[in-house]
């Protein structure tokens, strides 16, 4: 996924801040405006399909297989309760990707929380 990642965003001094890449990979709901009529809908799939399956599936890994508990893990588990655990999984992915970037950008290592 780290790979794949890499390759996809290659310079991360092209994006201005780290949540622009949730958009880039095709992580954010599809919006469509008329009028006083306003409908979100699904992912818009837009950038890279395998960075967005893959990010998707360490969501999916992160909520389901890990044990141990993460912040991030129980943020995700409360969007689930609130709407759906797919909402929740993307919404993951998308965090998982803004994380991954910053890593990147500033050469850092991931810290557990």
């Amino acid at each position: 996924t780290a790979l794949a990642f890499v390759a996809a965003i290659d310079d991360p001094t092209r994006f201005k801040r780290s949540r622009d890449v949730g958009p880039y990979l095709g992580l954010v709901p599809k919006r469509h405006q008329s009028g006083e009529v306003d409908y979100t809908g699904s992912i818009s799939k837009r950038g890279d399909v395998r960075v967005r399956t893959l990010l998707y599936e360490a969501a999916n890994v992160m909520l389901t297989r890990y044990v141990a508990p993460l912040k991030l893990k129980s943020w995700a588990r409360a969007i689930g309760q609130r709407s759906t655990m797919r909402k929740a999984r993307v919404a993951l992915a998308r965090r998982l990707a803004i994380i991954l970037h910053a890593m990147m950008r500033d050469q850092t290592e991931f810290q557990v929380a």
